[in-house]
């Protein structure tokens, strides 16, 4: 029989216990420092030791965080950015919004991830950087992207707003780029209402990076002796954000570990239902698995199966070239259209119970 709504949502939002998370958050609200401050830097030493990147910055959104990795890897009006169109499309409209231009790659149509050789076929004079989503939670093969950036002398940006907890080739995802970030708006991994993360490889670039989030100023110095050199934003991360971000880390582990038991069940239980395939995890890969992917003959016909069984599956994004504003960028990207096609996201997070992954497999097996 079928239900009336989705009963098993493909995203929720994760929030720490009331009684851990509200005494934290009502003496930050009541401490009069609720704007950046300790709690953000406390924040971002956490998050650091806790996901093992050297150097990073709390901000107010990953949108934000991208749009700082751009201005800090150089690139400028007139410059090409090598991306994905199979991602949300802040990835795409942030290079739009440093006046560069978005040249889209094809990706693996076993994974949705952005394609090496393709990338390597569009770098020109004007390349600037690669950006590299972890699509859905499925770390991109980020070896010969690192490889491709340092023989092109390329910024080598990753785009991990899936992917938090992956890793690749035994090193923790973020670490490889010369920038990566991280979100933490509502229904990701670790939530702290809107928020983000810059990872930055290289130290030196640390206290530019503190500047371009704080209007250009450095924080510490009195207002009437600072001096703005380049024009700033106000990106800052508040201490209130903060304090959600620094409870979430004390329970996000078993999180994490849950959506990565959901994604590794569905590998084993759906490798051999006819008519479909899960998307390929390789063996340097270990997966966040944000969103679980399958890909299948007729994804129409899957959705509509499982939502008819209050199971919420859907494609969620939608590749940015369709949209009018990246039109002018378009071109053949066949592999994309061939994984888009197939492409089904079924849920897998921590919410998703044994009971429930187990009647999730049994239906796409009977259907």
């Amino acid at each position: 029989m079928s239900n009336s709504g989705p009963s098993i949502p493909l995203v929720k939002v994760a929030m720490p216990p009331r009684e851990m998370l509200m005494p934290s958050l009502e003496s930050v609200l009541y401490s009069g420092m609720i704007a950046e401050g300790e709690f953000v830097y406390r924040f971002e030493e956490r998050f650091s030791q806790q996901f093992g990147l050297a150097n990073v910055l709390a901000v107010s959104s990953g949108t934000a965080a991208l749009h700082l990795a751009f201005l800090l890897s150089g690139v400028k009006a007139g410059n090409e950015v090598i991306t994905t169109s199979m991602t949300a499309e802040p990835t795409n409209t942030t290079i739009l919004q440093v006046g560069a231009n978005p040249v889209f790659a094809d990706v693996d149509a076993t994974t949705g991830n952005l394609s090496p050789d393709s990338v390597e076929s569009l770098i020109t004079k004007d390349t600037k950087a690669i950006c590299v989503v972890h699509y859905a939670g499925y770390p991109a093969r980020l070896n010969e992207f690192r490889e491709l950036a340092d023989r092109y002398g390329l910024s080598l940006i990753e785009d991990c707003a899936h992917a938090l907890g992956a890793a690749y080739d035994g090193q923790a995802i973020g670490s490889v780029g010369d920038y990566a970030i991280f979100s933490f708006q509502a229904i990701k991994h670790m939530t702290t209402v809107d928020g983000g993360m810059l990872a930055i490889k290289n130290p030196e670039r640390v206290s530019e990076a503190r500047r371009l989030r704080w209007f250009g100023l450095s924080k510490g110095v009195p207002r009437t002796e600072v001096d703005i050199t380049t024009v700033g934003f106000k990106y800052n991360m508040t201490n209130v954000a903060a304090v959600i971000g620094l409870t979430q880390l004390d329970v996000i582990a078993p999180l994490l570990q849950r959506h990565y038991e959901n994604g590794r069940y569905f590998d084993k239980a759906l490798t051999n239902v006819a008519g479909m395939v899960p998307a390929s995890v390789d063996s340097l890969s270990k997966p966040a698995y944000w969103l679980y992917t399958l890909l299948t003959d007729d994804s129409d016909d899957v959705e509509r199966l499982l939502t008819s069984e209050g199971i919420m599956a859907s494609k969620l994004h939608r590749p940015n070239h369709l949209h009018s504003v990246f039109k002018p960028f378009a071109t053949p990207m066949p592999e994309l259209e061939k994984f888009y096609d197939r492409l089904i996201h079924i849920p897998c997070g921590w919410w998703v119970s044994d009971e429930d992954r187990e009647r999730i497999v049994s239906i796409l097996k009977r259907g």
